[in-house]
């Protein structure tokens, strides 16, 4: 796993995008539960910084796909799955399992 942020880098209910082994990830901090998916859409490549996160989902802003923060699934189209990553955290750091 590699140290990639902290969690104060990630407010609240916020995202930030990072750059880990020439990939572009995307943190959301959902009360202190640090997800790390992919910062690009399965469907078309919208970049999910601009994403609509709420109950657990991040939803594609070019086509609202809905997409599970801890598995990636869509449930409403199944053919795209969005890459997730492993987390845990370290006191204030966070790391990423970025082997996929």
């Amino acid at each position: 796993m590699e140290r990639v942020a902290k969690i104060s880098d990630v407010p609240n209910f916020g995202k930030k995008v990072i750059t880990v082994a020439g990939r572009e990830l995307l943190l959301v901090n959902i009360k202190g539960e640090i997800y790390a998916v992919e910062n690009e859409c399965p469907h078309q490549g919208s970049p999910m910084s601009a994403a609509v996160v709420k109950d657990g989902y991040i939803s594609c802003p070019r086509h609202g796909y809905r997409f599970s923060l801890t598995d990636g699934r869509c449930a409403e189209h199944p053919d795209f799955t969005l890459v997730t990553f492993p987390v845990q955290l370290d006191g204030e750091d966070i790391l990423v399992d970025c082997v996929k």
